[in-house]
């Protein structure tokens, strides 16, 4: 779809050339109609230089002619043969070089929590290459010691709802070759929202993990525990009198 070039230049050009309103110029810009009424009053764009959408093949005069006349007519921008599929995007996403140093852990995060996702997923979410995915699934990159992963979306290096396309993708075409994911395979495909809504799992601190059931009694031993009440303790004698001891021994 081609876009409009100049679209202030070209408001301030139709202020001042022709009868529209400044609804209709708000609309065929793509901007406020407060905006439009600025640049009639001199408060918006001060100092820009009009630029003729006619003479630069953006707009045709009959458009202009019926705009004038009809009031809830929509300017259409004239159709450019060598602008059609200006937007789609060719090649690996481009990536800002003050992000490019983020891409290593951003890839060695996907190959850890995401391996059904291919190399060439990988590559278009965080613009990378496929030897640099390569060298980091099977770490062999120069400075894999000093990559910690990190989530890409946190990085900035893509969006969530991109991440979340690209791993059910990858989980359709898994299913459809007849894959066999594991329970948590299943739980990296839950998506952003459905996350968020569910509830934390209670989780026992690792630093006592496997001490659910420790007890300092033995079940063993229970008939051995000391029943005796407090007032078998009268004196000294009796309170060193342990239970299982020989009798006849005397305290020394």
């Amino acid at each position: 779809m081609a876009k409009l070039l100049h679209p202030k230049a070209t408001a301030v050009w139709l202020v001042d050339n022709t009868t529209i309103s400044f609804k209709q110029i708000a609309d065929f810009v793509g901007m406020h109609e407060l905006e439009i009424q600025g640049i009639a009053d001199g408060d918006v764009a001060t100092g820009v230089k009009g630029f003729d959408p006619v003479a630069n093949n953006q707009l045709v005069q009959e458009e202009i002619t019926s705009a004038e006349n009809n009031p809830l007519h929509k300017l259409r921008l004239k159709f450019n043969a060598a602008a059609s599929g200006e937007e789609k995007r060719r090649g690996p996403r481009y990536t800002p070089l003050s992000k490019r140093q983020d891409r290593p852990a951003s890839i060695l995060w996907l190959v850890k929590f995401h391996p059904e996702l291919s190399d060439g997923q990988i590559g278009k979410l965080v613009g990378t290459t496929k030897p640099t995915i390569q060298a980091i699934r099977e770490r062999t990159h120069w400075n894999i010691a000093n990559i910690q992963p990190i989530d890409p979306v946190a990085l900035g290096l893509c969006k969530q709802s991109e991440l979340d396309a690209a791993v059910q993708k990858a989980a359709a075409k898994k299913a459809a070759e007849g894959g066999i994911m594991s329970d948590d395979e299943r739980r990296k495909l839950v998506s952003t929202e459905q996350s968020l809504e569910m509830e934390a799992e209670p989780k026992i601190p690792s630093a006592i993990e496997g001490l659910e059931t420790f007890s300092l009694a033995d079940d063993d031993d229970e008939d051995d525990l000391d029943t005796r009440s407090d007032d078998a303790f009268a004196d000294a004698d009796s309170f060193f009198n342990l239970p299982g001891g020989d009798e006849d021994e005397q305290p020394r």
